[in-house]
């Protein structure tokens, strides 16, 4: 009985003394492997920066990254060894996010990541106070986030051809240097507060969208001088777009308007509008123009709006005479 006990106990004891050491040599293991994926990652960084860096170049005296048509989903972290960079100009690469460390290149002037898939901007880019265009057409975005106002220095804006963007935080309205805004093949149905309280707007574009009407408020933007609103939905004009004085290009092709308010005639800065493709009531005939120069071929829709509000209001007067001199018949029965 004893004898079962004592070599029950060696047993035991021999069984622990081999599971410390197979878990010791699992442990040294995994430490190894470890010790292996850091090698490999710190090999990978060092390459991939040794490639990052044949792409920096220098224009108009700015220090850009430039890659273009090049496999690059993600940007590696060894990239922060390059925070001087001025500029990013990252084309078509198949980029799928905009790095969380973004708010660490403080010198960034210029932020180009169109033609990528990227669905979304991270809250950090708000640290980018110097940050003076940044260009994301034909993405994935959705939404747009509000410390994006943070950019104090933003002058120009692209989010043209992302499809789903369809409001835009009211936070933006104090980007006070913005002078440039595309908004072109999204999802907007109206023009956004935000845009409307742009102090500084000159150029907008908000073309293929589905906006059925522009608000009264819309002389909010005296300072602008070029207006896209092509392939929209617009049934009608508001009276006060009379009141952008300032607009020289108006493009309202593609829309449903039906009329032309006679409120316009008194935009005497207007240098070119584009009513093309819309149901207009009347139907005005221009009279040819001989040896018209290309250069002033835009001044056709300037002319053709001044022929038509000229017609309606004709129209109108000769609808007030004939009611006016009309017969008066009276009663005399019984």
């Amino acid at each position: 009985m004893s004898t079962n006990v004592v070599c029950t106990g060696a047993v035991n004891a021999v069984k622990e003394v081999w599971e410390k050491r197979i878990k010791t040599l699992n442990e040294d293991l995994q430490r190894e492997k470890e010790f292996q994926r850091k090698l490999v990652r710190l090999w990978e960084e060092r390459v991939s920066l040794t490639k990052l860096k044949e792409k920096v170049t220098r224009e108009d005296g700015r220090v850009i990254l430039k890659i273009e048509k090049e496999e690059w989903k993600t940007l590696p972290s060894s990239l922060l060894k390059l925070n001087q960079l001025q500029g990013w100009q990252l084309h078509r690469i198949g980029l799928l996010k905009i790095p969380e460390f973004i708010g660490r290149f403080q010198n960034l002037i210029i932020l180009d990541l169109s033609r990528n898939t990227i669905s979304e901007i991270p809250r950090g880019i708000g640290l980018l106070t110097r940050l003076q265009e940044l260009i994301l057409s034909y993405n994935k975005i959705k939404t747009v986030p509000k410390e994006l106002s943070n950019c104090v220095s933003l002058e120009k804006l692209e989010l043209a051809v992302n499809r789903d963007i369809s409001d835009l935080p009211q936070e933006l309205g104090s980007l006070i240097k913005l002078t440039h805004l595309d908004l072109s093949m999204n999802h907007f149905t109206t023009i956004p507060s935000a845009v409307l309280n742009m102090p500084a707007l000159e150029w907008l574009d908000l073309g293929s969208n589905r906006l059925e009407q522009l608000p009264d408020t819309i002389e909010r933007m005296q300072n602008l001088h070029t207006l896209w609103l092509q392939r929209n939905e617009i049934t009608c004009l508001p009276e006060t777009i009379s009141n952008m004085k300032n607009l020289g290009t108006l493009v309202l092709s593609n829309n449903k308007l039906q009329d032309i308010p006679l409120c316009m005639e008194e935009m005497t800065n207007l240098r070119f509008v584009n009513f093309r493709d819309n149901p207009l009531k009347l139907e005005v005939t221009l009279s040819p123009s001989e040896g018209i120069e290309e250069e002033e071929e835009e001044l056709f829709g300037l002319q053709f709006m001044h022929t038509y509000i000229q017609e309606s209001r004709s129209r109108a007067d000769n609808q007030v005479n004939c009611s006016t001199t009309s017969p008066i018949s009276i009663n005399t029965d019984g």
